[in-house]
């Protein structure tokens, strides 16, 4: 009997044991884009997450080949249940549809494959800022973005920012080969784009954009909720002091929240911490990112992933 119970704490302490190890082990990694983000998927790394240096030369990983404009911008990579890498991102301004690809190294990708998320609905404007967030225990992922479809939501509707009046919608896959039908998410009674859902702890976390252009908002706020599907709370109050804030992505150093946004009319990067996701420091003086990055997302590499990219990227030199 006591046999088995030291086995079984054995077994306990060598997976925590190797949990911890891998954090050690990893560093942070950050997808982006340049320019309209017509030469497609820029990454780089940090081993604090706040001194950024772009790998490649800063050159593209990933040249876009869908839609009619052939963009990859707001690329999102997560991490998936399979160990894989997988993107999704903005194909166009107009297209009813997004990006995906994936990859095991983060050099070597997928065929691109357009997912007609909205083709359904002839209103549809466009499908802005895809995002992936997996579910461990079910085993599936959600695939979200912002969508304004006419005539829909009047209420919010005006006529600045060329009249878009975002919602935020989704479907879901296990296998990124069939697709559940697409819902609405999010109506959280205002123009909303650039959602980012994190679990935390029991309950999941949405960071988002308020778009509101009439009062002005244009800053980020949170939802919560019990499943990853929703509902979500309504918004909270505002948690960047500054207006023209978009494409939040967040992770977790140590004991803190960190979040990263873009403050795109300045053309350059903030970020805030929090311990309790309510209250917020600023510490954008902190962070060095490389120069022209846009709207992207952070999550984490093992250092021999990191290794094997600069390898990769120094026989590309020779």
């Amino acid at each position: 009997m006591l046999h088995r119970i030291f086995s079984v704490l054995f077994c306990f302490l060598f997976l925590i044991s190797n949990v911890f190890a891998q954090q050690k082990e990893s560093v942070y990694a950050f997808s982006y884009f340049k320019g309209n983000g017509e030469d497609g998927l820029h990454l780089a790394y940090s081993n604090d997450g706040f001194d950024w240096k772009a790998l490649n030369n800063d050159s593209s990983f990933l040249k876009p080949e869908l839609s009619k404009d052939k963009l990859m911008r707001d690329p999102c990579i997560i991490r998936g249940g399979d160990n894989k890498f997988h993107m999704v991102w903005t194909v166009s301004w107009t297209d009813r549809g997004i990006g995906y690809a994936s990859s095991e190294d983060l050099v070597n990708w997928s065929e691109q494959k357009y997912i007609p998320v909205m083709a359904h609905e002839t209103g549809a404007r466009n499908c802005w800022a895809p995002e992936i967030t997996y579910d461990k225990q079910s085993g599936v992922y959600m695939i979200y973005w912002a969508t304004t479809v006419r005539d829909r939501f009047p209420e919010t509707q005006v006529g600045a920012d060329d009249s878009y009046n975002h919602r935020i919608y989704y479907t879901t896959t296990k296998d990124f080969k069939f697709f559940s039908d697409t819902k609405l998410l999010y109506e959280p009674g205002f123009n909303v784009i650039d959602a980012s859902i994190l679990k935390d702890g029991k309950r999941w976390v949405m960071f988002l954009k308020d778009e509101t252009r009439e009062p002005v908002q244009k800053n980020l706020k949170i939802a919560v909720a019990d499943r990853l599907e929703g509902p979500y709370t309504g918004a909270s109050k505002p948690f960047t002091a500054e207006y023209w804030a978009e494409g939040p992505t967040a992770t977790q150093i140590k004991d803190e929240w960190v979040v990263y946004f873009d403050k795109y009319r300045e053309h350059k990067y903030g970020a805030l911490i929090s311990k309790d996701l309510a209250n917020w420091i600023d510490v954008s003086d902190k962070l060095t990112m490389p120069e022209g990055i846009r709207h992207g997302t952070v999550f984490k590499i093992t250092k021999k992933e990191l290794r094997k990219i600069q390898k990769q990227q120094e026989e590309t030199v020779k």
